[in-house]
């Protein structure tokens, strides 16, 4: 009872004291305060309260009044009145999406934008302090659209917003550099992810060309990550991420309509969208209409914001066509303007239209194709082939043609090529062409600015699936020559896009280059789309403080000069050597790049730092990078492994170059004061190393004079392209003392180009009339490319006389005959001193006395191989036998024997 009687009674003194504090204030007028709503109730209602503006004090405010069910909304073109809680037109100038919101201008950060830039989870850096290099690392607005980092830090874009009912988010990107991670993912207020897993990962942009992405929303809320992380652990800077027209749908109301932005109008009440300014016309913001340019000075593209003033024509503003082949097969040039014109021929300096309608001789046919009479070219029916000057012809029996395409001609574009220019803050170069066909050559155009990317494309379905035996690990190949003539910096891509999925760039030249050759390997039966874009920028070059390699060097060996080109390596190599661990027993890695001839500059290594500052230079928000960064020939960066649970997997510190100077290339293993020692790299066998020589003037406390680098080029046929890249086994680290590194090159782009001395020939027998000559690499073989091996010769040669070879023949059957008589009679000889000695035995024998015989006979049971010829004409066998038995004057020998028996026996 006291209590309650207390409790009444501070009640009624507190109001008797506010009472008497706010006598004296003003009552509220309607500009005083502003109207809200409550938030919903478990039952869906809500409240509409008056609440003061900021630093108004009133007395009077309206009375509470329940407001709108929350699940009501207002149509597109209006929002709601909150005040009469109605819906109202939007006004002629503004836009409104009735439930949805959108964000198309980026000159600012929108409310409601936060960023949020991150390392990987590590626990400290080698000086026992976190990383903490990110600070500067943000999404940039620029303008029409949003940017992303540039280095490799994960930065992320956060937006949050509460649904009544369920609705969608949808933008338009650009994402062309894999190296760059993009991901758009969202989260409930509990922090867990709501997106599936297939909505998250964002595909990269299909020609360079804006895309668009949608992602249904669930009521309550809703917070929206769009994230990027940049991996530099290449050589080259990663592209950034841009974003614009983010539009969100399904939200409870709107209580206001948004201006339109400059370059764009609405001149009607109600609108859901503003209107794009036609050419040649301006707005501001919030424009119920578009202001013309002064027609015969000034010019504007489609929805911009000033004018800008036409300049002198030049060659810039004009292009060539070729008509089609007329009946005479000749085709006239016509030159034309660039549409739209935005130059002015009335001006000192400014150029005139060349004259149209030279004739000039159709050029002929690609090969694979025919004139057919008319103005166009057609592909050669199957099993048949042509070289585009002549009528196509069946193959030969058990032959087939070699399919592919060769474009040696341009009159027109093939038809399975497209031309288009791409714009990086718009999705077309207002509908110009790239390229340019030019008789024996296709070239790039003019476009719209010096900062348009310039597309050709060819699209090819797929690969004849290669015969059984065949080289399957290679499906096709494409080759092109080219060259680039550029007044400041410019840059050629290569791109391949593999089933319509992944665009990537294969290569890229920078800067004037002379006319080459570039070969792509495929290895896949799919459907291609092979992209070269170019790009010229208006930023002229600097002048070169540094000398570069042109990749090329010779010298004589045992008398004979050996020639190299090291342009294929040109491109940036990188070794990453480890793992080593520190004190603390953090695991970490030495990552090199090198650039070995620096290609004057345009390509050189890049290595990133993450942690420590290694530059002072203030970055702009218009420089193309925004990371720190060590650029030169050849640069050391430490790669720590993150223990993190998200997709990143490195993080890249103390970044330092270790050559910045070129001082030459020699056989040496010396030059200016920098040795390799003999047990650092042992001497080849057959030719010796190129040694590539580099300083880095940048003194340390343990380096006084700079750090120095030696690579070392070796000959290597079994390992081509790239090739490896190690260190001494003396020095695991690269160095043995910090300042002097040396690395081993070993790649088949290391061996001198191939001479007539490189291989040798080998003459085969004549046959027919015929003799092969073939041509075969001397072995081992340590050479490449240069003088291609011969193919195969045959010559008509001379066969032996038929007659001599008969008199060959009889001559050898007389030799083998006289050899077997000899051997005959020979033994013949034989058994007649047997028989000879055998009577000399028996007359001197005691048991058995003979007596003594005139003559010699055959004994019975005894041969009668050896008949005595009484013949006084000796024949040819006759003559043979006396010589067998040495007789010269008688054809036969009588023999007188004695006995010792008497002689009246």
């Amino acid at each position: 009872m006291g209590l309650f009687c207390w409790t009444g009674c501070f009640a009624l003194c507190l109001q008797l004291v506010l009472g008497t504090a706010l006598s004296h204030l003003p009552a509220c007028n309607e500009g005083d305060f502003h109207y809200e709503y409550t938030e919903c109730d478990s039952t869906g209602s809500r409240w509409r309260v008056a609440v003061p503006n900021l630093e108004k004090q009133c007395v009077g405010l309206p009375d509470p009044v329940k407001g709108k069910d929350c699940t009501f909304s207002c149509d597109s073109g209006q929002f709601l009145d909150i005040k009469t809680q109605s819906c109202t037109e939007c006004a002629a100038g503004t836009y409104s999406l009735g439930t949805g919101i959108k964000f198309d201008e980026w000159d600012e950060m929108p409310s409601g934008f936060s960023n949020v830039a991150t390392f990987m989870e590590t626990t400290a850096d080698f000086s026992g302090n976190r990383p903490d290099s990110c600070d500067n690392s943000s999404w940039i607005p620029r303008g029409n659209y949003i940017e992303s980092n540039r280095d490799d830090c994960t930065v992320s874009l956060i937006y949050a917003v509460h649904l009544k009912k369920a609705g969608s988010v949808s933008f338009d990107y650009q994402y062309v550099d894999n190296n760059m991670f993009f991901e758009f993912f969202i989260q409930n207020d509990q922090c867990q992810e709501t997106s599936s897993a297939s909505e998250k990962w964002v595909k990269l942009s299909e020609n360079s060309e804006w895309m668009h992405h949608s992602v249904a929303l669930k009521s309550g809320t809703n917070i929206l990550y769009w994230r990027t992380t940049g991996i530099l652990l290449g050589s080259k800077v990663v592209k950034p991420v841009l974003i614009k027209n983010i539009t969100i749908e399904g939200v409870a109301y709107t209580s206001e309509c948004f201006p339109c932005k400059p370059g764009t109008y609405s001149d009607t009440p109600g609108s859901s969208f503003c209107k794009i300014c036609p050419r040649n016309t301006y707005s501001d913001k919030g424009a119920r209409e578009c202001n013309k340019c002064k027609q015969d000075t000034q010019y504007s593209d489609e929805g911009a914001s000033k004018c800008l003033d036409r300049p002198p024509c030049s060659n810039k503003d004009t292009f060539q066509i070729h008509t089609p082949c007329d009946n005479e097969g000749k085709t006239q040039v016509i030159y034309k303007w660039i549409e739209p014109k935005i130059c002015r021929e009335d001006m000192p300096d400014a150029m005139k239209l060349p004259a149209s309608g030279t004739k000039e001789d159709c050029p002929p046919c690609n090969p694979g194709f025919y004139s057919n009479g008319t103005s166009t070219c057609s592909p050669c029916p199957f099993g048949t082939f042509s070289d585009g000057m002549q009528e196509c012809k069946p193959c030969a029996a058990g032959t087939e043609p070699i399919l592919g395409f060769e474009y040696k001609w341009w009159n027109v574009l093939p038809a399975n090529m497209k031309t288009s220019c791409f714009n990086v803050g718009n999705s077309k170069c207002d509908g110009m062409n790239g390229w340019e066909v030019a008789g024996d050559h296709v070239q790039s155009g003019a476009g719209g600015s010096d900062n348009d990317y310039l597309l050709l494309n060819l699209h090819i379905p797929g690969f004849k699936p290669p015969t059984s035996g065949a080289n399957v690990a290679e499906m096709g190949r494409i080759t092109f020559v080219f060259e680039t003539i550029c007044s400041a910096d410019c840059v050629l891509y290569f791109m391949v896009d593999v089933n319509r999925k992944t665009t990537s760039v294969v290569e890229s030249w920078g800067g004037n280059r002379e006319k080459q050759s570039y070969t792509h390997i495929i290895a896949k039966n799919a459907t291609y789309m092979f992209t070269w874009a170019f790009q010229r920028t208006n930023q002229a070059q600097d002048d070169h403080s540094a000398c570069y390699s042109d990749c090329t060097f010779s010298y004589m060996h045992e008398n004979q000069s050996l020639i190299y080109n090291f342009n294929n390596l040109s491109s940036v190599g990188t070794l990453i050597n480890g793992p080593s661990f520190t004190s603390k027993g953090t695991k970490y890695f030495h990552l090199f790049n090198i650039s070995l001839c620096g290609n004057g500059g345009e390509k050189m290594a890049v290595c990133t730092d993450n942690i420590t500052d290694v530059t002072t230079k203030e970055m702009e928000a218009e420089a193309e990078d925004v990371s720190n960064f060590v650029k030169t020939f050849v640069c050391q960066s430490t790669i720590i492994p993150s223990d993190s649970k998200g997709f990143r997997t490195a993080l890249s510190s103390q970044s330092v170059s270790l050559a910045d100077a070129f001082l030459g290339g020699t056989i040496e293993r010396s030059l200016d004061g920098i040795t390799i020692k003999p047990e650092m790299f042992p001497f080849p066998k057959k030719i010796p190393d190129i040694n590539f020589f580099y300083k880095s003037s940048a003194a340390t406390s343990s380096c006084e004079k700079g750090r120095a680098t030696v690579i070392s080029m070796r000959c290597d046929p079994s390992k081509p392209g790239q090739g490896d890249i190690s260190v001494s086994r003396l020095c695991p680290a690269g160095t043995c003392d910090g300042c002097n590194f040396y690395f081993l090159w070993e790649t088949a782009e290391a061996c001198p180009f191939c001479t007539e001395n490189d291989y040798q020939k080998i003459e085969g027998a004549c046959k027919n009339g015929h003799q092969e000559t073939h041509y075969v690499w001397n072995e081992p073989r340590i050479c490449m490319r240069g003088v291609p091996l011969p193919d195969k010769r045959t010559a008509a040669c001379e066969s032996i006389d038929f007659w001599l070879k008969v008199g060959a023949g009889v001559g050898a059957f007389v030799a083998v005959l006289l050899v077997a008589l000899t051997c005959y009679f020979w033994k013949k000889n034989q058994k007649l001193e047997y028989k000879y000695s055998k009577l000399i035995m028996t007359a001197n024998s005691k048991e058995c006395e003979l007596p003594a015989p005139d003559s010699c006979a055959i004994m019975e049971g005894e041969d009668n191989d050896d008949d005595v010829v009484y013949s006084n004409k000796q024949s040819l066998l006759g003559k043979l036998k006396s010589l067998a038995t040495k007789e010269k004057e008688h054809s036969f020998e009588s023999v007188q024997l004695k006995s010792s028996r008497p002689q009246n026996i």
